[in-house]
């Protein structure tokens, strides 16, 4: 950083001051922002949900987030996920009975994502299953579309 200095004219024997100069070196600010940059990047697609389905349109309009909700996913390949967890096939009835927690207690809200391209029949069999195990208040995700019939 330049400071101001003194300096002498030749000219009439007087001596004049510059002005301090004010720079602002902005390379390090750059190189943390840039950093930051590739940060967010690389993890913003980890923050979304874990099981990849391809999701069904329709033009319902979106729910509100609640905290105290339980999502429930099916891919493709018909495998149930609870919370990004693999459920082992013939253990959903289990799995299901430890979250709803006491008997009489309020159940959370149910978010079921399913894949478009699964046998919907395997769908209502969850959905049956989650029912059987108290959870009444069931909500079907899907992507949001203008054009869907």
């Amino acid at each position: 950083m330049a400071m101001g200095v003194l300096k002498h004219s030749r000219g009439r024997g007087r001596s004049t001051r510059r002005a301090p100069m004010a720079e602002i070196n902005v390379t390090p600010f750059v190189d943390v922002m840039l950093v930051l940059l590739i940060i967010f990047m690389v993890t913003a697609p980890m923050m979304a949900s874990g099981v990849p389905i391809d999701l069904p349109d329709s033009r319902a309009e979106a729910l509100d987030q609640t905290p105290d909700q339980i999502t429930v996913s099916i891919d493709r390949e018909g495998f149930v996920y609870i919370d990004d967890v693999l459920v082992e096939p013939g253990t959903l009835p289990t799995a299901l009975e430890s979250i709803a927690g006491a008997p009489g207690s309020e159940r959370p809200l149910v978010t079921l994502r399913a894949d478009r391209g699964i046998d919907w029949g395997r769908a209502i069999a969850v959905m049956g299953e989650l029912n059987r195990a108290g959870f009444t208040a069931i909500s079907l995700v899907s992507n949001s579309s203008a054009e869907a019939p």
